[in-house]
């Protein structure tokens, strides 16, 4: 067996089983090996009832004390029970699990673990797993389990069997990093990093293997962008765009004037585009800092010197907003630009109808998402691509974008503030510009930090915002219930706000396992105000622009990093009315509430991220969510920024004195980038 194997290799995985794991994208037993866990649970020594601390997974011996009772709701009943040791009591509760009234009613000594929270006056341990007789959890006391990321119909106990399988075995002694390499860095070896990442023995076997893999993986997406800056370094200049009057008077006639980082960033891009050299430029600038009319600058003044120029979004949403406001802005300004959208959700006829345009150059500036860069789409002189939310891109798509113009000049666009010293790094293969200000007309953010006592408070505000005609975001960072319930969820959460707001306030919900179509869908009607309250997941981190939205409110705020908490926040703040983000928090502990501060203190997105980089150590890589940039498996460019550091120290040594190992590591798939 090899890692080409096939997943129906394996004992047990029959053609269901091998759907579902296709489905999570395993078809392979490579890819099996590198479907790593999503987290893991930590099994500690039981506390007493006494000891049990809101917002912490914890353990609970004790006996069942009263009568065990089942709510009579049939679409999700609700068992309670109340487990009693020597220093008190606490409530536990089920979800839709009202067979447990037999199992509980056995009696003798029982240990539960779960989520403990506050509700009303009390805590309550939710939906905790379940050992009886107690002695059981002693074979699970001490140890890490593997939680793996899933589909329906996948259980964690079925990856757990295959990858084990898997492991034992593959020939993981074949080591892809220079030995030199990896004693230099203390690097763990391939074959004890693969162990421990999927079933570490202890915390410190844990942080070994996740070093090794995350600083694997960060080397091999430098990697990649040295061998795209050094084959697109000097590339000649072949759409010299110069200098136009129009673009002045139309920054004239414009109702606000640029800031004065707007400027300077757009003289840099005039420079670049005048140049003997063509541009690779990017645009950094938090939410709402004014990217977008920079960008419409320089497609503007890629077609009045005669050519065409393109914009792609990540979604179809945001696409489709890009192509209304950019068209809406030049009807206004009677500037004669033909402008075209481009999507995947369009018919064929109306693809054929635009590839036509596109080709014989009707269409001057071409908006969309990644149908852009299909086979079928021919443009006749693209002299200028921008990518919006770059990010969210890989390397090789972006490439593939510029070549369908003679290497035209690449701007790329991201919201997410990273400090310089990363942004280098990651971004290795741009130069940086940074729009460090937002315009004068925007109001500030009025946040606040608080915990699950002020919910009902907060669903008032809520209320009140709504009936005044404004809209209102809430995050949740789960779509369902899980085998643990461990955080609140978006449908059961959807279902429970719409009672507490009453008929007359919309409510609906979004997550990142609907259809793209459902998610354009509801999107749509959330800007046409036709939904007033939107529970989400953070697939709206990068979202269309709602200017009539005035509050976000983040559930479990502690579960996520501080960069992607104020990624939420941009999506509020957009237009004339003021704004608010309240931040919940079920957590009570020093650190949680020292990080969230620095959220309620400030609204500068450079300064949140510097903070991050001081305050994610590798404790936290058990509790609070990756910040998703660059969508690496394992790293995390805030919380392993050391590593990050490292891995282009070690880049620059072997491009230096290993061209013999970096010539493999380019034929060899095992080791492509993740971005790539």
């Amino acid at each position: 067996m090899n890692e080409k194997t096939g997943i129906s290799e394996l004992k047990g995985i029959g053609e269901k089983t091998e759907k579902l794991f296709q489905k999570m994208g395993v078809f392979t037993v490579g890819d099996l090996i590198r479907y790593y866990p999503r987290g893991y649970d930590v099994y500690e020594p039981a506390v007493p009832v006494s000891e049990l601390e809101e917002g912490r997974v914890q353990t609970v011996t004790g006996t069942v004390y009263g009568k065990i009772q089942v709510s009579p709701n049939c679409r999700m009943p609700v068992t309670t029970v109340q487990i009693k040791d020597i220093s008190g009591t606490i409530k536990a509760i089920w979800f839709r699990m009202p067979f447990l009234r037999n199992t509980l009613a056995s009696g003798g000594m029982i240990t539960l673990r779960g989520q403990v929270v506050r509700r009303g006056s009390g805590l309550v341990i939710e939906h905790p797993e379940i050992f009886y007789p107690a002695g059981r959890y002693e074979e699970k006391l001490g140890t890490l389990q593997p939680r793996y990321p899933l589909t329906a119909g996948m259980t964690n106990n079925t990856v757990v069997k295959a990858v084990k399988q898997a492991i034992g075995h593959l020939n993981l002694s074949v080591e892809s990093l220079p030995e030199e390499l990896r004693l230099k860095y203390h690097l763990a070896e391939y074959n004890y990093a693969i162990r421990g990442i999927h079933f570490p023995e202890d915390k410190e076997v844990f942080y070994h293997a996740r070093e090794r893999l995350v600083f694997e993986e960060f080397l091999n997406f430098i990697l990649s962008l040295r061998r795209l800056r050094t084959d697109n370094d000097r590339l000649e200049n072949h759409f010299r765009i110069r200098h136009c009057q129009e673009t002045d008077v139309f920054l004239k006639e414009l109702p606000y004037e640029l800031t004065g980082a707007q400027k300077k960033v757009w003289e840099e891009i005039e420079a670049d585009m005048q140049s003997p050299y063509s541009m690779s430029r990017l645009i950094q600038g938090d939410v709402g800092s004014g990217k977008t009319i920079v960008a419409v600058l320089a497609l503007m003044t890629a077609v009045l010197n005669g050519y065409q120029g393109a914009m792609m979004a990540p979604t179809e949403v945001l696409a489709k907003q890009h192509y209304e406001s950019i068209l809406e802005l030049f009807q206004n300004y009677h500037i004669p630009i033909q402008i075209e959208l481009l999507i995947g959700s369009m018919t064929a006829k109306e693809k054929r109808e635009a590839y036509a345009r596109i080709a014989d150059g009707k269409s001057q500036i071409i908006l969309g998402t990644q149908a852009l860069i299909q086979e079928k789409v021919v443009y006749k002189n693209l002299a200028l691509v921008v990518t919006d939310e770059q990010h969210r891109f890989g390397v090789r798509q972006r490439e593939v974008f510029a070549q369908k113009g003679m290497e035209p000049h690449i701007l790329v666009m991201s919201a997410t503030p990273i400090p310089r010293t990363l942004a280098i790094i990651l971004y290795g293969d741009l130069d940086i510009s940074v729009i460090n200000e937002l315009p004068s007309n925007r109001l500030p953010i009025k946040n606040c930090v608080v915990d699950t006592d002020y919910r009902r408070t907060a669903y008032r505000f809520i209320q009140k915002q709504a009936s005044e005609g404004r809209q209102c975001y809430i995050i949740c960072p789960m779509v369902e219930e899980s085998e643990h319930l461990e955080v609140e969820n978006v449908v059961d959460y959807a279902r429970m706000i719409k009672e507490e707001l009453g008929s007359g306030i919309t409510v609906d919900y979004l997550h990142g396992k609907m259809k793209q179509s459902e998610k354009d869908e509801i999107m749509n009607r959330f800007a046409a105000n036709q939904i007033q309250v939107l529970v989400s997941t953070t697939v709206i981190e990068v979202g269309i622009n709602v200017p009539n939205a005035t509050v976000m409110m983040v559930e479990n705020a502690e579960r996520f990093g501080l960069a992607q908490l104020h990624q939420l926040r941009g999506r509020v703040g957009r237009g004339s009315h003021q704004s608010y983000c309240i931040f919940m928090s079920s957590s009570k502990t020093k650190e949680t509430k020292k990080r969230l501060e620095i959220l309620n203190r400030t609204n500068d997105g450079f300064e949140i991220a510097s903070e991050d980089l001081k305050l994610r150590g590798p404790g936290d890589l058990f509790g609070i969510r990756q910040s998703g940039l660059m969508n690496f498996k394992l790293g995390d460019v805030f919380q392993d920024a050391e590593i990050l550091k490292k891995a282009s120290e070690a880049a620059d040594w072997l491009i230096k004195n290993h061209h013999e190992w970096l010539q493999k590591l380019e034929k060899d798939e095992k080791t492509a980038s993740v971005i790539l």
